[in-house]
């Protein structure tokens, strides 16, 4: 066990790890890649320290770096505007936003035209090319309501 408890042999570690990152989902094999070449550098600067002080050393430096870490990535997930950039919201993330009418909307059901694709729509009925605001969806069906045209406040 000795052999291995160089400052090369962690670089090592720590170079396997965080390749292997690459490969497994999460984040959590960066932090203990990280912590290997930590205490690479340090077996290279004090190359009296035993193997256990090693191994403790590895995992007091993890565990830091994995809570500094989980704390970084935690607030960035939790931005603001992180939720509008989320794929998986679906027609959710439509509410609120302005659309085309591209097929009239007749006996409340017709088409409108936003962002980059046509979605069903429901709502007054109102011939092509009238603006609309995304009031609520229900599955991939989009409630819509009546804008004032431009200039007409």
């Amino acid at each position: 066990m000795t052999a291995f408890m160089t400052s090369a042999g962690w670089w090592i570690l720590g170079l396997v790890l965080l390749g292997a990152e690459v490969f497994a989902p999460g984040v959590y094999l960066f932090f203990f890649g990280i912590a290997a070449l930590v205490i690479g550098l340090n077996a290279l600067v004090v190359p009296d320290l035993s193997w256990q002080s090693q191994v403790i050393g590895f995992a007091v430096v993890s565990a830091a770096v994995t809570l500094i870490g989980h704390r970084w990535y935690g607030q960035r997930r939790s931005a603001p505007d992180a939720l509008s950039r989320e794929p998986n919201r679906g027609a959710g993330r439509l509410v609120g936003r302005q659309a085309v009418v591209s097929e009239a909307i007749s006996g409340g059901r017709g088409r409108v035209a936003i962002e980059d694709g046509w979605w069903i729509a429901e709502g007054p009925d109102l011939p092509a090319g009238s603006r609309v605001r995304v009031t609520g969806v229900e599955g991939a069906v989009l409630r819509v309501s009546a804008e004032p045209p431009p200039g007409a406040e």
